[in-house]
């Protein structure tokens, strides 16, 4: 279970989660600010205005991580402080992103940018947010303005994080903002999203290029690794494609081969997903990448409909509406395949009610090394991985998290060193999250960090895992 010896070992967050100072230096709403204040959006009316005061405090987080022992960092720039309007660029919030920069870099610790975790401007999604082709080059504004203020420094660039949740999630399945629940919007999104990042893929390699900055350039995704819940059944079968379509290919396969995968096209031919094609679209989107991102939690086992009737439907009537977090009206964002059904493993759950079983991450990375990084030569980088548990402090704050939250790692671990002895080219691990934060519709109720935060004081105090995260990284292998 030793790891290569320039494995990289970080620790990751996001803006909006941690960083507060809503109104701060020019930093308009975003569509999260906006969604907590709906009512049944996030549980308690929890907001982001202060969350971990990272604003405040970000020295102070810098040295948290740099004494943990983590040699990288992986955060979010938010849109909404960069480019309040959408488009053009703030000082005052370049500035901040400049001055954490120089903190990551004087400590060691190298900084892992991601453009865009779901902060969208409120003022771009009154024009129709992603489902505006206009978004797309808005965008790449942004990515432009926040690359020349930064790029000289930052060599680690990752334009999206988990395109699958600021579209289906968000525009179908009503949990994430804006909180819509239509499908065709969310085929929409998907398209334009996709579009984005080939055009700041295409501005930033440019810039690059004019400033002779060095430039490593991914796009993070999000995988649910579907299993059917019994291999010998032909339609438990037919749902692991269905939603490995839904939520995987649908985004590996533009990205990679240069079009969408036709059985995803008619499972969701309802929604219109082939319609928002645009000639010379598919080239842009395929723009040539560095590495791939590999956000997993867990995966899931599937079945068919129970009652043997239709795949999906798209439709506000068709019954397929239930009650998310907060209270608010959720459907399923399985976009043409909306019934098919998870079924329990019987595997230890996280509070999230996430089954936890690490040899998933294993056959997962190797699937996507063999399927396709492996063949374009790129390598693959574990950038989110962690567990939410309830968490008990003892008198001075400390969480002993060694049985749940230290197993969780342990066993995700072992499959990335798994997975790696199998031939993944995999070139390092990011936990999530170096603190506990807003966890979206969730908001304050859960609990991903390996810091505890007490919110009322901001203090932070690291648990049992950040601690062995730190013995991990110095030996280079899995410790007790």
């Amino acid at each position: 279970m030793r790891f290569p010896a320039d494995f990289t070992w970080g620790a990751a967050t996001a803006a909006f989660q941690i960083e507060g100072a809503a109104q701060e230096d020019g930093r308009t709403d975003s569509i999260w600010d906006a969604y907590c204040r709906a009512p049944g959006a996030v549980v308690d009316g929890d907001t982001g205005d202060v969350a971990c005061d990272h604003y405040h405090r970000m020295p102070d987080d810098v040295a948290l991580l740099a004494d943990l022992g983590f040699r990288a960092y992986r955060f979010s720039t938010s849109w909404a402080r960069v480019c309040p309007d959408g488009a053009l660029p703030n000082a005052a919030g370049l500035d901040f992103y400049s001055r954490l920069v120089d903190e990551l870099l004087a400590a060691r610790i190298e900084p892992w940018l991601t453009l865009y975790h779901w902060d969208l401007p409120q003022a771009l999604q009154e024009e129709g947010g992603w489902t505006n082709r206009a978004t797309a080059e808005r965008f790449a504004d942004y990515a432009e303005a926040t690359y020349r203020a930064l790029g000289g420094r930052v060599r680690n660039w990752t334009t999206l994080n988990e395109p699958w949740c600021s579209t289906f999630l968000s525009y179908a399945g009503g949990e994430h903002a804006p909180g819509h629940t239509d499908p065709r919007e969310a085929a929409a999104a998907v398209h334009v999203i996709l579009l984005a990042h080939g055009l700041a893929c295409q501005r930033l390699r440019a810039v690059a290029d004019e400033m002779g900055w060095e430039l490593n350039l991914g796009i993070t995704l999000n995988f649910s690794a579907p299993i059917p819940a019994d291999p010998d059944d032909d339609g438990c079968l037919e749902a692991a494609r269905r939603i490995d379509g839904a939520t995987a290919r649908v985004f590996l396969d533009p990205l990679f081969k240069g079009c969408y995968p036709d059985d995803v096209l008619d499972d969701m031919a309802e929604a219109g997903l082939g319609e928002n094609i645009q000639e010379g679209d598919l080239e842009i989107i395929g723009e040539r990448l560095d590495f791939l991102g590999v956000n997993f939690y867990n995966a899931v086992a599937v079945a068919p409909p129970a009652d043997g009737g239709p795949w999906g439907g798209s439709h506000p009537d068709d019954g397929l509406t239930y009650t998310g977090p907060g209270g608010r009206p959720r459907r399923s964002p399985w976009v043409g395949s909306e019934r098919v059904q998870v079924v329990d493993r019987g595997l230890p759950k996280t509070a999230m009610g996430w089954e936890v079983h690490g040899p998933d991450i294993g056959r997962l990375l190797v699937d996507l090394h063999e399927g396709w990084t492996g063949e374009v030569g790129i390598p693959l980088y574990v950038t989110e991985n962690g567990a939410a548990y309830d968490d008990q402090p003892d008198a001075d704050g400390f969480v002993d998290d060694s049985s749940d939250r230290g197993a969780y790692y342990r066993q995700h671990l072992a499959g990335v060193a798994d997975a790696i002895e199998r031939g993944a080219d995999v070139r390092g691990y990011f936990a999530w999250s170096l603190m506990d934060n807003f966890e979206w519709a969730f908001g304050y109720s859960r609990r991903f960090g390996i810091v505890r935060v007490d919110y009322e004081t901001q203090r932070r105090t690291p648990k049992w895992s950040a601690r062995w995260f730190g013995r991990v990284i110095e030996a280079g292998e899995l410790v007790d």
